[in-house]
């Protein structure tokens, strides 16, 4: 994998600023005899918070800026005067970035790690570490029984700690299958997208997004998810690394080619790899296309229904002849519609 620029995994440590110090001030101007008590408010740290951007696609940007660091609120003045707040740190991130906060344990060295939310909207904010707030200046504290307080409060601390940033990629419908399937083939032809095509496995080495477009201008995103293999949940060919982006998809579009020797046999071998990696991926809608059927005539695409997994909506396709692209279309449109 070295030398892509698709990174969906990152670990970065951050770090939130401290709220300045009130000021312990008292007034002193001329024709004042007593002059009171007037220090102002600390300023507030800067925070640090994740904020979804849609032209962000990948995490490698923080790849190489592991740091995050906010600057400290500014202490008080005089004449009531408030400290600047500091600038909060924010760190677009693609949507579908999930936060998750590595919990170290002083006693005995362990770590847990703890859910802290998710991105999935353009300009959704998440606080990660939220800046430490000001001090009151000591004209806060002035009282009857006190006239001239010599105490402001000191500023909040900040937090500190390390996370893992995590792209799971937000499609409507994610093709599933064997190496070599057809899936980039397809998505070349229904969108835009123009994603590595090559005779061999492991062609696709990162996810890619293409826009298809239906009837009546209507859309939906649809993502080549790199092949998967038998023992793919235990980390065999690529493991389990692109698996967590078929959680995001609303509709599964297996794929299996015309010239294997059981279609039945390898959706089957597909859906267990999902289901090892995750039971709930059941409950996504599913699809199967049999793909690179232009050798195919219909008498033959007949004799082969029959052996086609039950409780499945199927259709033959051939991305290169076009043949039957619309009425896939159709149906992955009728099925995010449910």
């Amino acid at each position: 994998m070295a030398g892509s620029n698709f990174v969906d995994y990152v670990k970065i440590f951050a770090r939130s600023g401290h709220g300045g110090a009130g000021s312990c001030h008292f007034r002193r101007e001329k024709f004042v005899a007593f002059g009171g008590p007037d220090g102002g408010d600390g300023g507030k740290g800067g925070s640090i918070i994740l904020q979804g951007d849609r032209q962000y696609w990948t995490l490698i940007h923080l790849k190489y800026q592991r740091h995050q660091f906010a600057e400290d609120g500014e202490g008080g003045h005089g004449a009531r005067s408030s400290g600047k707040d500091a600038n909060d740190i924010i760190i677009p991130v693609p949507l579908g970035t999930v936060a998750r906060r590595v919990i170290e344990n002083e006693e005995d060295g362990t770590k847990t790690i703890e859910y802290v939310g998710e991105v999935t909207e353009h300009g959704e904010q998440l606080v990660l570490l939220k800046g430490g707030r000001g001090g009151l200046g000591n004209w806060h504290f002035k009282s009857a029984t006190n006239q001239a307080p010599r105490y402001a409060q000191p500023g909040e601390e900040g937090d500190e700690g390390a996370f893992i940033l995590e792209l799971k990629v937000l499609a409507d419908v994610g093709l599933v299958g064997f190496p070599n399937a057809g899936k980039s083939t397809l998505l070349s032809v229904v969108s835009a997208a123009k994603p590595k095509i090559a005779n061999y496995a492991f062609t696709t080495l990162e996810p890619n997004l293409g826009i298809v477009e239906v009837r009546d201008h209507k859309s939906f995103v649809m993502a080549d998810i790199p092949g998967i293999i038998e023992g793919a949940h235990e980390g065999k060919g690529l493991g389990t690394r692109f698996l967590r982006h078929i959680e995001r998809n609303s509709v599964l579009l297996f794929m299996v080619p015309a010239d294997s020797d059981d279609i039945a046999k390898d959706y089957e071998v597909l859906l267990g790899e999902l289901t090892q990696y995750n039971p709930e991926l059941l409950d996504k809608q599913r699809l199967l296309a049999v793909t690179k059927c232009d050798m195919l005539d219909d008498e033959l695409i007949e004799q082969m229904k029959p052996l086609l997994p039950e409780g499945v909506p199927s259709v033959f396709i051939s991305s290169v002849a076009n043949m039957n692209i619309t009425k896939l279309k159709d149906m992955l449109w009728e099925a995010l519609q449910k």
